[in-house]
């Protein structure tokens, strides 16, 4: 995807998706959104990509909707009650991803940031929802993710005014897990994805959508649910475990034999 608006290059287990308008500070094209949907459809179908990280070339995360194009996007509005493809496929992905963000994050960057797993962000990014000096409602999830990730109180801060976060302020909110040099993102982001890594396999995509799932529930929902997915789990590990025991036990008596 060299040529595209969206570069997807996958090394090592980790796939690395950029935003690649940096003239644009990496503004939400159709192209753009079309591209990263397809990036992280082609993500999810790839095997070998288990991590995603997920940054903007240039000076600028995201700096939200193009809006010389915004008159246009009509074609690529979806049906009522449904999300841009872009954030469809990013909720398809079952990887987790890390969002690195490099720079501001502006409305609709926000809300791309949003929906990642991990932010990990530079001392230059900030944050902006400005939906509200737009006279636009927000339609990618800002107005539900954002108080869920900070508080009710803060996200209507946040949005009521328009007012910018800074990298120092969204860590001590909760909503960034590491503020590091800029030239120490992408290093620090691809630590995080390697202790990703350094997991049970199958644990990465089973955790994030058991979290999810009980986030977007109500908290005695979501404690069901674990309980449910966590003796499903179990029962379906027996059989696992008793075959890996016997295998044990057979490679054990061979050495025995060979003694």
């Amino acid at each position: 995807m060299s040529d595209s608006t969206v570069l997807l290059e996958v090394s090592d287990g980790i796939a690395t998706i950029t935003l690649n308008r940096p003239e644009a500070r990496n503004a939400l094209s159709a192209a753009l959104m079309r591209d990263l949907a397809s990036a992280f459809d082609r993500v999810s179908a790839d095997d070998s990509a288990r991590v995603v990280i997920l940054t903007g070339a240039g000076e600028a995360f995201c700096a939200g909707v193009d809006l010389k194009e915004f008159g246009s996007l009509e074609g690529e509005t979806p049906p009522p009650g449904e999300r841009p493809n872009c954030w469809q496929a990013m909720e398809r992905c079952d990887r987790p991803i890390i969002g690195a963000i490099n720079g501001p994050a502006v409305t609709g960057g926000f809300e791309i940031a949003l929906a990642c797993d991990v932010l990990i962000a530079s001392s230059k990014a900030r944050f902006a929802d400005t939906h509200a000096r737009v006279g636009v409602i927000p339609g990618a999830g800002l107005s539900q993710r954002l108080p869920r990730a900070i508080g009710l109180y803060r996200a209507k801060y946040l949005s009521l005014t328009g007012n910018f976060l800074s990298a120092g302020q969204a860590a001590e909110w909760g909503l960034v897990s590491h503020v590091v040099a800029p030239e120490e993102l992408i290093d620090t982001a691809r630590r995080v994805a390697t202790d990703m890594l350094s997991v049970v396999p199958h644990m990465l995509p089973q955790l994030k959508k058991l979290m999810d799932d009980g986030f977007a529930a109500s908290f005695g929902e979501a404690m069901d649910l674990e309980a449910r997915v966590s003796q499903k789990y179990m029962q379906d590990m027996r059989p696992q475990q008793a075959a890996s025991a016997a295998f044990e036990g057979v490679r054990d008596r061979g050495r025995n034999q060979t003694r």
